[in-house]
């Protein structure tokens, strides 16, 4: 990863994806022709060898994307408010988090930057430890801008501008059971100390059907631990049902956006002072988990 994120001349991508497969319908066919309009929107640092500093592929954005962009549109048909209030330059977008089995949750985060934000943006997702072991799934995440969750890389992405996704619950909230959905858990620190470093607004987001994704029915510590993972959910699908239990239930999703939040301070405050600002973060979350959940009709609409 180059250090001198700044040097390359920021620019709108020009180079096209592959062609879509012969074998897709019509209706998808158009979808793909979304996808490769936005991208060519995307405003992008991109080296001699196609990649930004962080290895985004512009190439590999329509490929990558369009199997969420169906799942955005018609399987979890998410509902998107507030998105307008998303500023531009760099931030840090802060939701809760769940899934048991895949993060959806940020997936469709970013798929709803994406397509529904003017213009339309790659939100950076910062990943667990473990997930870059994964074969293929590395170099998936590198090339749709993912990076591995440490704090060096976020304040590199912030200082570059970019769009930072960060679930501060991490794996509290992301495998638990469902007798635990949308109540929130503790929330790590960090993310604040990163935005009073960098100056970078926080939007808190409340995300909703991501707990309904696959209701989780427990968690498994030391099997997990074995098989070189932190923890091993026990869902209603999964392993029941193999790969098959990975898809999430065609719950509907909404993804509510507050407010920009700006704090002043200094990122070496200790951890109370710091405490006291991340609670408010998780207050204005719960309000909009809140109004998600009210609002509703059940799990599928």
């Amino acid at each position: 990863m180059s250090n001198d994120h700044g040097s390359l001349p920021l620019q709108l991508h020009e180079r096209r994806s592959p062609p879509p497969p012969w074998w897709l319908p019509t209706q998808a066919w158009t979808l793909w022709s979304e996808l490769e309009a936005r991208t060519a929107r995307i405003a992008t640092r991109i080296n001699e060898y196609g990649y930004d500093p962080f290895g985004f592929d512009p190439q590999s954005t329509v490929p990558l994307m369009f199997p969420m962009a169906l799942l955005y549109r018609h399987w979890l048909r998410v509902e998107t408010h507030g998105i307008h209030r998303v500023p531009q330059g760099r931030v840090l977008l802060i939701a809760n988090h769940a899934g048991n089995t895949f993060a959806y949750d940020a997936a469709m985060m970013s798929m709803a930057l994406f397509l529904e934000g003017e213009p339309p943006r790659i939100a950076r997702g910062m990943v667990e430890y473990y997930l870059p072991t994964i074969p293929f799934f590395n170099v998936a995440m590198q090339r749709m801008g993912s990076v591995v969750g440490t704090p060096k890389n976020c304040v590199a992405l912030l200082e570059n501008d970019e769009v930072v996704m960060v679930f501060p619950e991490g794996q509290r909230g992301f495998i638990k059971p469902y007798s635990e959905a949308y109540q929130l858990q503790d929330f790590g620190l960090g993310f604040m100390r990163m935005a009073l470093e960098t100056g970078t607004p926080i939007v808190p987001v409340g995300i909703i059907g991501s707990e309904e994704q696959s209701p989780g029915i427990a968690r498994l510590e030391s099997l997990a631990q074995r098989l070189g993972a932190p923890v091993l959910p026990i869902t209603a699908t999964f392993p029941m049902l193999g790969p098959l239990g990975l898809l999430p239930l065609p719950v509907k999703f909404q993804l509510r956006f507050g407010e920009p939040l700006y704090f002043e301070g200094d990122p070496h405050d200790d951890n109370s002072q710091i405490h006291e600002r991340v609670e408010h973060v998780k207050h204005e979350i719960r309000e909009l988990v809140g109004e998600g959940l009210a609002s509703r009709n059940g799990w599928f609409r």
